[in-house]
């Protein structure tokens, strides 16, 4: 996610907000974000009720005998201003997408 962070002038000039969202506290978010130096953009916790956000999005991991039961997949969503879901990329733990694909599809809507 510090990648978003290097790039959110580029983000900006595509009229997107970036927001993270995971099911962590609110207080784990703080803590995260400033152990990697901080962040500008909105952290989201889908901490109670556990998940809602996540599950209501097809990406809460319900399989207990999966690694990081209980978390959300890394996933990417781009959404319109309509509400529509325009973009959705779900990838493995510790992976993600470099951010010119975003910007790729980002130039098509």
């Amino acid at each position: 996610m510090p990648s978003y962070e290097d790039d959110l002038p580029r983000f900006e000039d595509f009229d997107t907000q970036v927001l993270g969202i995971s099911v962590d506290s609110a207080h784990s978010h703080d803590a995260w974000a400033k152990s990697i130096g901080g962040i500008s953009y909105p952290l989201c916790s889908d901490f109670y009720p556990h998940g809602e956000v996540s599950e209501k999005y097809g990406v809460l991991r319900k399989n207990p005998d999966e690694p990081a039961y209980g978390a959300s997949e890394r996933a990417l969503f781009l959404i319109d201003k309509e509400g529509i879901i325009r973009y959705i990329d779900v990838h493995p733990l510790g992976e993600q997408p470099d951010n010119e694909e975003l910007f790729d599809v980002l130039r098509k809507l």
